[in-house]
């Protein structure tokens, strides 16, 4: 049990032992054949008011508002003004047709006007929204998509927190609109963060930080939104089926999601893509200067990077590791992940074309002889 539904449920126990101690006492006076003193059924009421407050309120009050209120947040602005235009004419027309019921007798008298409230007040809600077009012809031009057109949301994914990169994209200005972080996703961060693995501890608590302070310093434009979604499980699920339901790209630098998202048609802002859109361009036949951190995969590989993260691959680079080379560009190899450049050191290239003139001498001075 989390803190704000202890503090429902302690507001569920007062405020139904009030109301129980108030109906208690109410009927102990009205009624001639009690034995019982209205102070002692008082008593007894708000008691028993206040249990089924404390074990009910949540479960058949708080948790209803939540979800119709997660609904209405998902929902656009044109089905939530549609149908409370269609609930207030339910309204008034079940008023118009509880006068007459009301005089029936007993209990048809009491019961019926209130059936017909319900039942009228529903249909007005699904006449609201079936005849959404229907409403449009009464109200102000482009009244309905107000809402819309002033907010623009993308969804941000998990592993674009982890990565921190977003903080620098967002503080150059080139994402519009409001970033929302459902409330399932900052759940999955929080797991990560609390991991016993070292190294996703310090992944999941780096991406609460970038998070903090994206917040401290946009507020008004990173929002984390409580949004529940159904009979789906894993978080990528969630994502995909929210994009979907309310029309807006994702924020990732997930290569799965990247592409289960693309295959359902919902749009993808991929921060790896990005960042390969902005590097700087490199050419083969270009020198660099890597600094060679660790073996390759293949043999007698060495591993550096350049200044933009990106992966360069040395051949015959095992021997200067720990050392800082100048190689030059043989190939680059572009994926959906990254980019990774290949190279040689620059030393060997020079001696190849050298050793190969003296060869070709040789055999030449052969010849001759």
């Amino acid at each position: 049990m989390d803190q704000s539904d202890k503090k429902n449920r302690t507001i569920g126990a007062v405020s139904f032992g009030l109301l129980g101690g108030w109906l208690g006492y109410y009927f102990s006076r009205s009624a001639t054949t009690s034995n019982l003193y209205p102070i002692q059924v008082l008593i007894v009421s708000a008691i028993i008011g206040a249990v089924l407050g404390f074990f009910f309120v949540v479960p058949l009050i708080v948790h209803p508002v939540r979800r119709l209120r997660v609904k209405l947040e998902n929902e656009s602005s044109e089905k939530v003004a549609a149908a409370t235009i269609g609930l207030i004419l339910g309204l008034v027309a079940a008023a118009l047709f509880s006068i007459p019921a009301s005089f029936l007798p007993d209990p048809l008298g009491e019961v019926l006007p209130f059936l017909i409230a319900l039942l009228l007040g529903y249909l007005g809600v699904y006449a609201g929204i079936s005849k959404i077009n229907w409403f449009r012809k009464f109200m102000p031009p482009r009244f309905f998509e107000q809402e819309e057109s002033d907010e623009k949301i993308t969804l941000v994914d998990s592993s674009a927190i982890i990565d921190g990169r977003i903080a620098e994209i967002v503080r150059t200005g080139f994402l519009q609109g409001k970033l929302v972080v459902p409330n399932f996703v900052l759940q999955e961060i929080q797991f990560i963060a609390d991991s016993e693995d070292i190294l996703k501890r310090q992944r999941g608590r780096r991406g609460l930080e970038v998070l903090r302070q994206l917040q401290k310093e946009f507020p008004a434009q990173v929002e984390i939104r409580d949004i529940a979604v159904e009979n789906i499980r894993d978080v990528d699920g969630k994502l995909i089926a929210l994009a979907k339901k309310i029309n807006c790209p994702i924020l990732t630098d997930d290569y799965n999601l990247n592409q289960v998202a693309n295959l359902q048609g919902i749009s993808i802002l991929n921060i790896n893509d990005l960042s390969n859109a902005v590097k700087s361009v490199i050419l083969p036949g270009e020198t660099l200067m890597i600094h060679v951190l660790q073996e390759g995969k293949e043999y007698n590989q060495g591993v550096g990077y350049i200044e933009d993260g990106t992966m360069v691959v040395v051949e015959n680079g095992r021997l200067y590791i720990g050392q800082e080379i100048s190689v030059m560009v043989t190939k680059i190899h572009q994926t959906a992940i990254g980019r990774m450049i290949f190279a040689k050191p620059e030393t060997e290239m020079e001696q190849q074309p050298y050793e190969y003139t003296n060869i070709q001498y040789a055999d030449e001075k052969k010849r001759t002889v």
